[in-house]
């Protein structure tokens, strides 16, 4: 398990984590720090698609303006295929983790290779049970990554924006003997 300082909102819409984002970007958080993690079950009536164009991928469906522009402005990007999730979409630094959890056959137990990415990130695993199944349940989780400064930084912009859940992960400070 890693030691990283994060705050992971939960967000019931694109629209809400979107909002958040923009929010985040007008206080000059800087971007690179952001994740998103979602799904767009929504495919039914539309075409979906993921390509790459050069060094960014783009996606082609009902939530393709969205998702198009977040690859845009976020570091990293990526389409997994989750059993008991779904098609998942990632953009940002948690796709390192999730593939990282991957690649190193890192999937703790009972854990989707998302749960394992967010885990091996330093989430306790109860919090990383309860994300798992806001992505079952279309939600959306925006994550910052950073010091304990700009992780409090970014919560207090993010609250501002009425997540469905808002909470903060720092690593655990061993008590002295």
């Amino acid at each position: 398990m890693s030691e990283t300082n994060a705050v992971v909102a939960v967000y019931e819409t694109h629209a809400g984590a979107e909002e958040a984002i923009k929010e985040l970007q007008r206080s000059g958080i800087d971007l690179r720090t952001l994740s998103i993690i979602g799904k767009d079950t929504h495919t039914d009536e539309h075409v979906v698609g993921y390509y790459n164009a050069g060094d960014r991928m783009k996606y082609w469906g009902k939530a393709g303006a969205f998702w198009g522009g977040l690859w845009g402005l976020l570091f990293g990007s990526a389409f997994f295929a989750i059993p008991g999730i779904g098609p998942v979409l990632v953009a940002g630094p948690v796709v390192a983790w999730i593939v990282g959890a991957l690649e190193g056959a890192a999937v703790v137990g009972g854990l989707s290779a998302v749960g394992a990415g967010l885990y091996s990130m330093g989430i306790p695993k109860d919090s990383v049970l309860q994300y798992e199944l806001a992505l079952k349940t279309d939600h959306f989780l925006l994550m910052v990554h950073g010091t304990a400064k700009e992780v409090a930084a970014a919560r207090g912009i993010i609250a501002s924006t009425r997540p469905f859940n808002l909470t903060v992960h720092a690593p655990q400070v061993a008590a002295a003997v």
